[in-house]
């Protein structure tokens, strides 16, 4: 298939390489330009371009910026996005990164959230596992698979998701839908946890909506001086 990425940081670009390495061409923007994509220069097909022309006419398209991002889109890229079968966000909300929004604080599922500002559905995907989880830990060998959780509307295009997350080597969860998403954000139990399809399967059921004010606060627990110590930390193991 034809990818597009728009957003290439720890997951961003880890899926542009896994994506690739599965017979995938992959188109990938950042904010910053094609010519400052430079770590990809030696794989012909990564092809570093504006977002615009990264989710043009693409099979499936993936969001891989923080949340904030998204309601920053500007208008060409959001309408490309409208035509593309499938899109998938991997974003999480982050008070101390993102800024408060006032949907989100009041419980509105993030890829909700986000699905509402592009106008069209989302899959939530690649969220929930770190980036070094999603770099290294996958697998051919099914009965040592991590699982990985997709949310999202039913149907074919879910499956193609599903599909898409087996190719890569995960074993795909069926999460629910965007509304059932809060399941899957930054503070819940499974969050970012390594966990088998089965453990993540009981760990979404045990994570109810009466907590959800204790999985908030877990996720807004983090300074910003500690989110950036996070990032600094991440850049290193990436490296």
């Amino acid at each position: 298939m034809e990818i597009g990425i728009i957003g290439a940081g720890f997951i961003g670009g880890t899926l542009a390489r896994k994506l690739v390495a599965v017979g995938h061409h992959v188109r990938i923007a950042n904010s910053r330009g094609p010519e400052t994509l430079t770590e990809f220069d030696s794989d012909d097909s990564i092809r570093p371009t504006w977002a615009v022309d990264a989710v043009t006419g693409v099979d499936v398209a993936i969001a891989s910026v923080p949340v904030k991002a998204v309601g920053a889109f500007p208008e060409d890229v959001t309408a490309a996005l409208a035509s593309v079968p499938v899109v998938i966000d991997t974003g999480n909300y982050y008070p101390v990164r993102d800024g408060n929004i006032d949907e989100l604080d009041q419980g509105m599922a993030d890829s909700a959230w986000v699905a509402a500002r592009l106008g069209r559905p989302v899959y939530k995907v690649f969220n929930n596992i770190s980036a070094p989880s999603l770099k290294d830990k996958a697998t051919d060998d099914a009965a040592r698979r991590l699982g990985l959780t997709v949310a999202g509307p039913d149907g074919d295009s879910k499956q193609r998701v599903m599909a898409l997350v087996e190719e890569i080597g995960f074993d795909p969860v069926d999460a629910g839908t965007l509304e059932d998403s809060w399941r899957l954000q930054p503070g819940t139990p499974t969050y970012c946890q390594d966990m088998s399809a089965e453990q993540f399967r009981t760990g979404l059921a045990a994570t109810v909506q009466t907590d959800v004010e204790s999985y908030h606060a877990a996720r807004d627990s983090m300074t910003a001086e500690q989110f950036a110590a996070a990032n600094d930390h991440m850049r290193q193991v990436m490296a």
